[in-house]
């Protein structure tokens, strides 16, 4: 059946901040789909609170792991947990990040190391200390969320832009390199998603500009990201590697 292209029961899918936003629904979905969910946060409670909307009447289990991903300690020990804890990942969801706005002339070394630190060393690390065990059971999917900002980029956004076009570069190497285990490695790309904190951040003449480059018309919810991580993440994905999938209403049509 065309479903059981999407049935995930048996997998353990790992999603970095998966507490809230995009990461919160990405988990739920692949909870829906039969999934065991390990996700990480640097609050417990939050976490906890985030599992129950997560697991809720799927039958599923789950497991939260407090974790900083601006600490490389951290990052290694969320892999090692989740494997020793779950007793495998199968499915890697690399959607932690963060944005710091500056001017190239104006970028901190502070600043420019978080970034890097975030957005694209932690997925490298964990995709590192994971890629073996998936290796040994010749099926694995890597989902690594970047941007539109990594296909295009914007005033005050270099650093962002930087870090998340490095995310689909090394998107690339992965499936190049992993495809031999059956393994598979791609990058979503969104556009806008109204959360609470976009919502808060994005006021005047730049949700003005936002909106203007939207096709469809609206900015998108954290659920359109459901979809396509079932889809990358699961056999109904399998020919799919190495690609970065937009999923922005059209902005890059612009």
């Amino acid at each position: 059946m065309i479903t059981d292209l999407f049935d995930l029961t048996g997998k353990v899918a790992l999603v970095t901040g998966g507490s809230k936003g995009i990461g919160l629904a990405m988990a739920r979905g692949l909870a829906s789909a039969g999934a065991d969910i390990v996700i990480n946060s640097r609050s417990l409670e939050e976490m906890d609170e985030a599992m129950k909307q997560i697991l809720a009447d799927t039958g599923r289990r789950g497991h939260c792991v407090v974790a900083d991903l601006f600490n490389r300690e951290d990052t290694v020990r969320l892999a090692k947990e989740a494997v020793e804890t779950m007793g495998r990942v199968d499915i890697v969801v690399n959607n932690a990040g963060t944005n710091i706005v500056n001017p190239v002339d104006k970028i901190v070394d502070e600043d420019w190391d978080r970034l890097l630190e975030l957005n694209l060393t932690a997925p490298v690390i964990l995709v590192r200390e994971l890629a073996g065990q998936m290796k040994e059971r010749k099926w694995g999917r890597i989902v690594n969320i970047s941007s539109i900002f990594g296909l295009c980029t914007k005033a005050e956004r270099g650093g962002y832009s930087a870090t998340k076009s490095g995310l689909i570069g090394i998107t690339k190497t992965m499936a190049q390199e992993l495809a031999p285990w059956n393994i598979t490695a791609n990058a979503i790309a969104p556009g806008p998603v109204s959360t609470p904190l976009t919502d808060r951040l994005v006021q005047g003449e730049l949700r003005a500009y936002f909106n203007s480059m939207l096709v469809l018309g609206r900015w998108g919810k954290p659920e359109d990201l459901i979809g396509p991580v079932l889809l990358l993440g699961s056999d109904a994905g399998s020919f799919i590697t190495g690609s970065t999938l937009t999923v922005d209403g059209g902005w890059m049509t612009r």
